[in-house]
Protein backbone atom coordinates (compact mmCIF):
# COMPACT_ATOMS: atom_id res chain seq x y z
CA UNK A 1 0.00 0.00 0.00
CA UNK A 2 2.88 2.39 0.68
CA UNK A 3 3.85 2.19 -2.97
CA UNK A 4 0.34 3.08 -4.12
CA UNK A 5 0.30 6.15 -1.88
CA UNK A 6 3.85 7.08 -2.96
CA UNK A 7 2.89 7.29 -6.63
CA UNK A 8 -0.72 8.43 -6.14
CA UNK A 9 -0.63 10.77 -3.12
CA UNK A 10 -4.03 12.39 -3.75
CA UNK A 11 -6.17 9.33 -3.03
CA UNK A 12 -9.28 9.82 -0.92
CA UNK A 13 -9.69 7.91 2.33
CA UNK A 14 -12.27 5.70 0.63
CA UNK A 15 -9.84 4.86 -2.17
CA UNK A 16 -7.12 4.05 0.36
CA UNK A 17 -9.53 1.71 2.17
CA UNK A 18 -10.46 -0.04 -1.06
CA UNK A 19 -6.85 -0.47 -2.19
CA UNK A 20 -5.89 -1.75 1.28
CA UNK A 21 -8.70 -4.32 1.13
CA UNK A 22 -7.56 -5.73 -2.21
CA UNK A 23 -4.73 -7.98 -1.06
CA UNK A 24 -6.64 -9.79 1.72
CA UNK A 25 -9.55 -10.33 -0.68
CA UNK A 26 -7.31 -11.81 -3.36
CA UNK A 27 -5.40 -13.93 -0.85
CA UNK A 28 -8.68 -15.42 0.33
CA UNK A 29 -10.03 -16.07 -3.17
CA UNK A 30 -6.68 -17.28 -4.48
CA UNK A 31 -6.73 -20.07 -1.89
CA UNK A 32 -9.97 -21.32 -3.51
CA UNK A 33 -9.53 -20.39 -7.18
CA UNK A 34 -6.00 -19.76 -8.41
CA UNK A 35 -6.09 -16.53 -10.44
CA UNK A 36 -2.73 -15.07 -9.35
CA UNK A 37 0.51 -17.05 -9.03
CA UNK A 38 1.62 -17.56 -5.45
CA UNK A 39 4.94 -15.88 -6.24
CA UNK A 40 3.11 -12.82 -7.51
CA UNK A 41 0.96 -12.60 -4.38
CA UNK A 42 4.13 -11.68 -2.48
CA UNK A 43 4.45 -8.65 -4.76
CA UNK A 44 0.73 -8.08 -5.23
CA UNK A 45 0.64 -4.29 -5.07
CA UNK A 46 3.68 -3.84 -7.30
CA UNK A 47 3.04 -6.53 -9.94
CA UNK A 48 -0.72 -6.15 -10.22
CA UNK A 49 -2.08 -2.93 -8.73
CA UNK A 50 0.71 -0.50 -9.63
CA UNK A 51 1.13 -2.13 -13.03
CA UNK A 52 -2.59 -1.64 -13.74
CA UNK A 53 -2.44 1.96 -12.57
CA UNK A 54 0.30 2.82 -15.09
CA UNK A 55 -2.62 3.48 -17.44
CA UNK A 56 -3.74 6.25 -15.06
CA UNK A 57 -0.34 7.91 -15.54
CA UNK A 58 -1.07 8.13 -19.27
CA UNK A 59 -4.78 9.00 -19.30
CA UNK A 60 -7.13 10.25 -16.59
CA UNK A 61 -10.61 8.91 -17.34
CA UNK A 62 -13.39 11.48 -17.18
CA UNK A 63 -16.77 11.26 -15.47
CA UNK A 64 -19.06 8.76 -17.20
CA UNK A 65 -16.27 7.45 -19.47
CA UNK A 66 -16.98 3.92 -20.70
CA UNK A 67 -14.04 1.53 -20.35
CA UNK A 68 -13.93 -2.10 -21.55
CA UNK A 69 -11.35 -4.42 -19.93
CA UNK A 70 -10.80 -7.41 -22.24
CA UNK A 71 -9.38 -10.61 -20.76
CA UNK A 72 -9.50 -9.13 -17.28
CA UNK A 73 -8.43 -12.38 -15.60
CA UNK A 74 -8.69 -11.75 -11.88
CA UNK A 75 -9.68 -8.13 -12.49
CA UNK A 76 -6.59 -6.38 -13.84
CA UNK A 77 -6.24 -3.65 -14.90
CA UNK A 78 -9.98 -2.99 -14.48
CA UNK A 79 -10.46 -3.18 -10.71
CA UNK A 80 -7.54 -0.89 -9.71
CA UNK A 81 -8.61 1.57 -12.42
CA UNK A 82 -12.22 1.49 -11.24
CA UNK A 83 -11.08 2.43 -7.74
CA UNK A 84 -8.92 5.22 -9.15
CA UNK A 85 -11.75 6.55 -11.33
CA UNK A 86 -14.98 5.99 -9.34
CA UNK A 87 -17.05 8.17 -11.70
CA UNK A 88 -16.12 6.23 -14.84
CA UNK A 89 -17.85 3.01 -15.88
CA UNK A 90 -15.95 -0.25 -16.28
CA UNK A 91 -17.05 -3.42 -18.05
CA UNK A 92 -14.73 -6.32 -17.16
CA UNK A 93 -14.93 -9.40 -19.36
CA UNK A 94 -13.22 -12.76 -19.58
CA UNK A 95 -14.09 -16.02 -21.31
CA UNK A 96 -13.26 -18.06 -18.18
CA UNK A 97 -16.11 -18.24 -15.70
CA UNK A 98 -14.11 -18.92 -12.53
CA UNK A 99 -12.08 -15.76 -13.08
CA UNK A 100 -15.23 -13.66 -13.44
CA UNK A 101 -16.55 -15.29 -10.25
CA UNK A 102 -13.54 -13.90 -8.38
CA UNK A 103 -13.89 -10.49 -10.05
CA UNK A 104 -17.56 -10.27 -9.08
CA UNK A 105 -16.80 -11.25 -5.49
CA UNK A 106 -14.13 -8.53 -5.22
CA UNK A 107 -16.45 -5.98 -6.83
CA UNK A 108 -19.20 -6.86 -4.35
CA UNK A 109 -16.87 -6.78 -1.33
CA UNK A 110 -15.51 -3.35 -2.29
CA UNK A 111 -18.99 -2.06 -3.22
CA UNK A 112 -17.76 -0.89 -6.61
CA UNK A 113 -20.91 0.51 -8.19
CA UNK A 114 -19.09 1.50 -11.39
CA UNK A 115 -18.09 -2.05 -12.40
CA UNK A 116 -19.94 -4.72 -14.39
CA UNK A 117 -18.33 -8.14 -14.85
CA UNK A 118 -19.35 -10.83 -17.32
CA UNK A 119 -18.15 -14.12 -18.76
CA UNK A 120 -18.18 -13.32 -22.47
CA UNK A 121 -15.79 -13.21 -25.41
CA UNK A 122 -14.71 -9.80 -26.70
CA UNK A 123 -16.16 -10.50 -30.13
CA UNK A 124 -19.62 -10.94 -28.58
CA UNK A 125 -19.66 -7.58 -26.78
CA UNK A 126 -22.03 -4.89 -28.03
CA UNK A 127 -21.44 -1.23 -27.26
CA UNK A 128 -19.24 1.78 -27.83
CA UNK A 129 -16.39 2.48 -25.43
CA UNK A 130 -14.05 5.40 -24.95
CA UNK A 131 -11.11 3.14 -24.19
CA UNK A 132 -10.41 -0.57 -24.30
CA UNK A 133 -7.80 -1.67 -21.76
CA UNK A 134 -6.00 -4.95 -21.30
CA UNK A 135 -2.87 -6.54 -19.93
CA UNK A 136 -0.92 -8.60 -22.48
CA UNK A 137 -3.65 -11.09 -23.36
CA UNK A 138 -2.41 -11.63 -26.92
CA UNK A 139 -0.53 -10.10 -29.84
CA UNK A 140 -1.78 -6.56 -30.50
CA UNK A 141 -2.83 -7.38 -34.09
CA UNK A 142 -5.02 -10.20 -32.81
CA UNK A 143 -6.37 -7.99 -30.04
CA UNK A 144 -7.43 -5.22 -32.42
CA UNK A 145 -9.36 -7.75 -34.50
CA UNK A 146 -11.34 -8.73 -31.39
CA UNK A 147 -12.36 -5.19 -30.47
CA UNK A 148 -12.74 -3.47 -33.84
CA UNK A 149 -16.00 -1.52 -34.05
CA UNK A 150 -16.36 -1.18 -30.28
CA UNK A 151 -14.80 2.28 -29.89
CA UNK A 152 -17.01 5.39 -29.74
CA UNK A 153 -16.66 8.18 -32.31
CA UNK A 154 -17.24 10.84 -29.63
CA UNK A 155 -13.85 11.94 -28.27
CA UNK A 156 -13.57 14.03 -25.11
CA UNK A 157 -10.32 12.88 -23.46
CA UNK A 158 -6.77 14.14 -23.87
CA UNK A 159 -6.06 11.05 -25.97
CA UNK A 160 -8.43 10.11 -28.76
CA UNK A 161 -10.48 7.00 -28.06
CA UNK A 162 -8.69 3.70 -28.55
CA UNK A 163 -6.71 0.92 -26.90
CA UNK A 164 -4.50 1.28 -23.81
CA UNK A 165 -2.50 -1.93 -23.53
CA UNK A 166 0.01 -3.09 -20.91
CA UNK A 167 2.86 -5.23 -22.23
CA UNK A 168 6.60 -5.78 -21.77
CA UNK A 169 9.66 -6.93 -23.64
CA UNK A 170 10.84 -6.17 -27.17
CA UNK A 171 7.73 -4.97 -29.00
CA UNK A 172 9.30 -3.66 -32.21
CA UNK A 173 8.05 -6.50 -34.43
CA UNK A 174 4.60 -6.61 -32.84
CA UNK A 175 4.06 -2.87 -33.22
CA UNK A 176 5.51 -2.59 -36.73
CA UNK A 177 2.14 -3.06 -38.50
CA UNK A 178 0.77 0.03 -36.75
CA UNK A 179 3.70 2.28 -37.76
CA UNK A 180 3.08 5.93 -36.84
CA UNK A 181 -0.35 5.39 -35.26
CA UNK A 182 0.94 3.65 -32.15
CA UNK A 183 2.48 5.45 -29.18
CA UNK A 184 4.27 3.94 -26.19
CA UNK A 185 5.30 5.05 -22.70
CA UNK A 186 7.98 3.36 -20.60
CA UNK A 187 6.44 2.52 -17.24
CA UNK A 188 9.92 2.94 -15.73
CA UNK A 189 9.43 6.67 -16.32
CA UNK A 190 6.59 6.56 -13.78
CA UNK A 191 7.88 4.02 -11.25
CA UNK A 192 11.40 3.26 -9.99
CA UNK A 193 10.92 -0.46 -9.21
CA UNK A 194 13.05 -2.88 -11.26
CA UNK A 195 9.96 -4.90 -12.22
CA UNK A 196 8.86 -2.14 -14.59
CA UNK A 197 12.14 -1.76 -16.50
CA UNK A 198 10.92 -3.37 -19.75
CA UNK A 199 7.19 -2.74 -19.38
CA UNK A 200 5.20 -0.24 -21.42
CA UNK A 201 1.81 1.32 -21.88
CA UNK A 202 0.86 1.02 -25.55
CA UNK A 203 -1.73 3.40 -27.01
CA UNK A 204 -3.46 2.79 -30.31
CA UNK A 205 -6.16 5.25 -31.45
CA UNK A 206 -8.95 3.77 -33.53
CA UNK A 207 -10.04 6.91 -35.40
Amino acid sequence: MDKIIKYFPKLTERQKEQFAALKPLYEDWNSKINVISRKDMDNFYEHHVLHSLAIAKVQQFKTMAEILDVGTGGGFPGIPLSIMFPHSNFYLIDSIGKKIKVVQAVVDALELKNVRAEQIRAEQVDGDFDFIVSRAVTDLSQFTSWVRGKVSDAHYHQLRNGILYLKGGDLAEELAPFKKKVRTWDIADFYTEEFFETKKVIYLPFR
